[in-house]
C-alpha cells in the first residue's frame, strides 16, 4: 500500500503507467474487448468488477493528459447511435475528463469503432475494465509532469 495512491491502481498497472513516455497512448477498454488479440504483445492489466469511469478516474490520478494534441483522449463510438450520441459509460468518461483535466468538449474525440482498434497498435499499454455495456472503451494520450 502507498499512502494517497488510488487503491486501484495496482503495482503493475503503476510500473506501466510510470514507464511511459509523453505522447504515448493508455486504452481502456471494456470487458468485452479483445484485448489479448489486439494487444499483440503490448501489456494488458486486467481490473475487473470496476467500470470504465472508475478505471479512467484511476489512471487520471497519476497520468496527465498531452497538452500539445488537439485531442488527448477519445473513445469509440457506438455504431448503432448517431454521431454525437453517447452511452451512460460514454457520457460518464467524457464528463470525467472535462472535470479533471480540464478538456473542452472537442478535445474529447468519438472514434469509429474499426478506427479504434486500429488505434490501439498505438497504444502502449491496455487496461480491461469490468466495464460491461457495450462500447466502454477509451483511449488517453500522456502528456509532461512538470516540476
Amino acid at each position: 500500500m502507498l499512502k494517497g495512491i488510488d487503491p486501484l491502481l495496482t503495482p503493475e498497472l503503476l510500473m506501466h503507467l510510470c514507464a511511459m513516455g509523453h505522447g504515448e497512448w493508455v486504452a481502456v477498454v471494456d470487458a468485452n474487448f479483445t484485448a489479448d488479440f489486439l494487444a499483440k504483445g503490448k501489456p494488458v492489466v486486467r481490473l475487473p468488477g470496476h467500470s470504465l469511469e472508475r478505471v479512467a478516474q484511476a489512471v487520471l490520478s497519476v497520468f496527465p493528459l498531452a497538452v500539445d494534441v488537439a485531442q488527448p483522449a477519445g473513445y469509440m463510438q457506438h455504431s448503432g447511435l448517431p454521431i454525437g450520441e453517447t452511452t451512460g459509460a460514454q457520457s460518464a468518461f467524457i464528463a470525467l475528463v472535462q472535470q479533471l483535466e480540464g478538456l473542452a468538449a472537442e478535445q474529447v474525440e468519438p472514434i469509429e469503432r474499426f478506427a479504434f482498434y486500429e488505434r490501439i497498435a498505438q497504444a502502449s499499454l491496455i487496461v480491461q475494465s469490468g466495464e460491461a455495456t457495450a462500447f466502454g472503451n477509451a483511449i488517453l494520450c500522456k502528456g509532461v509532469i512538470l516540476p
